[in-house]
């Protein structure tokens, strides 16, 4: 493919919705909050220059952000150099009248461990200290600060809108 050819493929989306019907923001956000609680794992999407990694792990969603203790791993080599990351969260496949997943772009902080965000999110998550203090080294927490939700839902063209979405919060 050519550079043109692969800058159309890019757009294709962006054109086609164009002129699609929109949610109202407040709406979209309540809705789009409600799919991401009623779900716990995603597709975490990180990288930097040549290097990509997509990792599956489990979230929790609080305070606007997606919560991830994590051991390691190398979802790390991209970390360090570059902070935005995408998540996915999506239900499996069973036709495209029941279509229901998200993608996330966002930026990841690496929260300090045992400072007072930390603490807090282990008792949210029902993890003693005692434990996390015992791990050598202690796990890490990701938290991830959304920017854009594109989200795709079967849902929305029942009540007249186009089925894909989009949020801006940044």
């Amino acid at each position: 493919m050519t550079h043109d050819e692969y800058a159309a493929a890019a757009r294709y989306w962006d054109e086609k919705d164009a002129g699609n019907a929109k949610m109202d923001p407040a709406a979209l956000r309540q809705a789009a909050e409600a799919y991401i609680l009623a779900n716990n794992t995603c597709a975490l999407a990180t990288g930097a220059g040549t290097y990509v990694r997509c990792t599956p792990i489990e979230y929790s969603y609080h305070d606007g952000c997606f919560w991830m203790f994590t051991e390691g791993g190398k979802k790390f080599i991209g970390l360090e150099q570059n902070p935005q990351v995408c998540l996915a969260i999506f239900d499996k496949y069973q036709g495209f009248g029941t279509l229901h997943g998200m993608q996330v772009m966002g930026r990841a902080e690496v929260v300090e461990p045992f400072s007072d965000r930390y603490k807090a999110h282990a008792a949210r998550k029902n993890i003693p200290l005692d434990y996390l203090k015992r791990m050598d080294p202690p796990m890490h927490l990701l938290c991830v600060h959304p920017e854009q939700v594109e989200f795709l839902s079967s849902d929305f063209k029942a009540q007249g809108f186009s089925n894909r979405q989009r949020l801006d919060l940044a």
